[in-house]
């Protein structure tokens, strides 16, 4: 019997595909350790993406192949998930306890783009990341009602300095609803708001987070521009519906993202279908096929396409998302590869160097 070698390991492994990096794990860089001693092998692979509903079946997949190899008795393999810092600008400070800012975006309002944050913070964190998620739509801010926050409540302040952000289903939160009067608007300009923002990113206190999900006002405006400037965003997501008018302004959303230079991890297309839940029949309301056209037109992919389902906006309005409420349903796993895919987006992702930005009084 011919003795195993690591070049045949590595022959087996290649072979399989890992669908969220899209590269076999030894193209990818995720191979560790290989021992062999005699017809025993083992083999430690490193994901730099949150992945705990999937890395054990990778992990038997993996096993089971090696396992065919001639001269393997046994194999073990093991796969853990590493997640490093990665920032897309590389002159802004890093976050103090903050590893990766992931921005939701879009380019108008009405998308659901807060929901895609919503449920894409838990995702990740039930994937085994910690999480936190701030809410910097300042003028319409929704996540405590999302995260079944009761109205008034009030985060506390330690050391007359530092907001404690609430925990909600892992996840830790912070809102300027968390700091008004849910019935009070805010009629402030761009400056203020932006000054509001970044206090609420530095000023809280985050606990050691791999992931921090921003779920961003609609547009291209202050705010926008203040995250380009000031904080070391890793990738955004673009949240559309397949409707003409949403992908027209989810453009606008693209080009900003790479003015800035931060990397535009994909594409997120809400209410691409409706199912009737009386006969079944299957219509695009909102037309078809406009977030694969925005993905392939701007070279990035098509991250998820979602249903229009009364459910999601049922299980959002009673604070408890989908991906809590209702975890081994379709559209929760559409929200879990969602999440996988961004997390391995990000850690396949460089650091870009960022051009300074102007803005005159003019």
């Amino acid at each position: 019997m011919s003795a195993v070698t690591r070049e045949a390991v590595e022959a087996c492994l290649r072979q399989f595909t890992d669908p969220h990096l899209e590269q076999d794990p030894v193209s990818a860089g995720c191979l560790r350790e290989v021992d062999i001693q005699g017809a025993h092998v083992s083999v430690r692979l490193e994901l730099g993406y949150a992945a705990g509903l999937f890395k054990n079946g990778w992990a038997q997949m993996l096993q089971m192949a090696l396992e065919n190899l001639a001269g393997v008795d046994r194999a073990k393999v093991q796969v853990d998930c590493v997640i490093e810092a990665h920032q897309g600008q590389a002159q802004v400070p890093a976050l103090a306890n903050v590893k990766n800012v992931i921005a939701v975006a879009s380019g108008k309002g009405g998308v659901g783009k807060s929901t895609t944050a919503a449920n894409l913070a838990l995702a990740l964190a039930r994937e085994g990341a910690r999480v936190g998620i701030l809410d910097a739509d300042i003028y319409g801010p929704s996540q405590g009602i999302m995260f079944g926050i009761a109205e008034g409540t009030r985060p506390e302040v330690r050391e007359q300095k530092w907001l404690v952000p609430m925990q909600a289903h892992g996840v830790q939160v912070m809102s300027m609803a968390f700091l008004t009067d849910d019935n009070t608007p805010m009629v402030w300009r761009g400056p203020m708001v932006s000054g509001a923002l970044l206090q609420l990113l530095t000023q809280t206190a985050w606990d050691d987070l791999d992931y921090l999900v921003i779920d961003m006002p609609p547009g291209t405006g202050d705010i926008q521009l203040t995250l380009a400037q000031k904080v070391p965003v890793a990738g955004s997501v673009i949240v559309t519906t397949p409707q003409d008018l949403a992908l027209l302004d989810a453009k606008k959303g693209v080009e900003m993202f790479r003015k800035v230079h931060i990397p535009v991890l994909g594409v997120v297309e809400n209410m691409a279908v409706h199912i009737c839940s009386n006969c079944g029949h299957a219509e695009h309301l909102f037309g078809e096929g406009g977030g694969e056209k925005l993905a392939a037109q701007y070279g990035v992919e098509l991250l998820a396409s979602l249903p229009l389902s009364m459910a999601i906006r049922m299980q959002a309005d009673e604070g408890k998302p989908t991906t809590i409420a209702d975890p081994e349903s379709q559209i929760a796993m559409i929200y879990q590869d969602l999440a996988r895919k961004v997390g391995a987006r990000i850690a396949q992702g460089g650091q870009i160097v960022m051009p300074s930005i102007e803005i005159s009084e003019d």
